[in-house]
């Protein structure tokens, strides 16, 4: 069920690319996954700890690379998010006024990538989602937005290009700090290692600090944080809704799935707790609505 909740928006998107109704094909998709995600919540397990509904398909067996996906109740809460944003963002898109069809293919890739973010228990496919759903962002800014829309989407696409890149070198250092025999992808097995020790008390400072800069900028953390207000303003409604509310968190998220329980040492440094204190703050003031901007209020939705 979580593989339908990821890749039914995915699937009604490439449905709309060779003809399906965009409208309505999107609205489905969206109450289909929102049902998916409902059944999780009903058939999840509060008394377990682990991972729960894991699905697991070998890419590589040299780099202990597959593709793995499952729920915890972290996991869940950000998959439902997704869930309930997405059919809300599709019903009030209102009239389109040119590429329809490439309108509402980009929404659903938002949708999807980003519950195959929170849902991905590997490494390499927990970044790849969400580096999927910033591509259409960028489009719907740039082409449906409104005001100085494309310099807002050069301006998005630069700061989280550095964003991402920074959190790259960071999960890439991530892998590498534990030993050989221990490396792998999976997250299940990054935490036993953690627990085990296995990450130099060093090295997960700077692994720390890279990582909150990286998710730092994602979540607009202060002095990165200039791109949302401008973004948002320009954003049509729908995008603002599904990135401010769904996408956005994807910052705090991994700092909460990886760079904290991971890289404690690290985290427990005043400075980066400081940092991590001022990521909330900032996150949440970049949101407030500003006087004489119309799309700001809607990234409270």
């Amino acid at each position: 069920m979580v593989l339908f909740t990821i890749f039914c928006p995915i699937i009604a998107a490439f449905l709309i690319m060779v003809g399906a109704p965009a409208r309505k094909t999107a609205l489905a998709a969206s109450v289909l996954t929102f049902a998916a995600a409902l059944f999780l919540l009903a058939s999840f397990g509060y008394g377990q700890s682990d991972f729960q509904h894991v699905t697991s398909f070998t890419i590589s067996p040299e780099w202990r690379l597959s593709f793995t996906t499952g729920i915890d109740g972290l996991s869940l809460i950000m998959a439902l998010l997704a869930a309930i944003v997405t059919p809300a963002a599709v019903w009030f898109a209102g009239p389109i006024d040119k590429h329809e069809n490439a309108f509402y293919v980009c929404l659903l890739f938002i949708s999807g990538s980003a519950i195959g973010a929170f849902a991905s228990i590997d490494l390499f496919f927990f970044y790849a989602f969400h580096e999927l759903a910033l591509i259409p962002t960028f489009l719907l800014i740039g082409i449906w937005g409104s005001g100085n829309r494309v310099a807002a989407a050069w301006k998005i696409t630069i700061y989280l290009a550095i964003g991402s890149f920074v959190l790259l070198l960071g999960l890439i250092l991530l892998y590498q700090s534990v030993p050989a025999p221990l490396r792998s992808f999976d997250i299940r097995a990054l935490t036993v290692a953690a627990s085990l020790c296995q990450i130099a008390a060093d090295a997960q400072h700077h692994i720390y600090l890279l990582l909150l800069i990286g998710f730092g900028i994602l979540v607009s953390l202060f002095p990165f944080h200039t791109w949302a207000p401008e973004a948002y303003a320009s954003a049509p409604a729908p995008a603002a809704m599904l990135h401010a509310g769904v996408l956005k968190k994807f910052g705090v998220y991994g700092l909460l799935r990886l760079a904290i329980p991971l890289l404690p040492e690290g985290a427990g440094r005043p400075c980066s707790s400081f940092c991590s204190w001022g990521t909330s703050f900032t996150s949440a003031w970049s949101q407030l609505p500003r006087s004489g901007s119309i799309g700001c209020s809607v990234t409270r939705a």
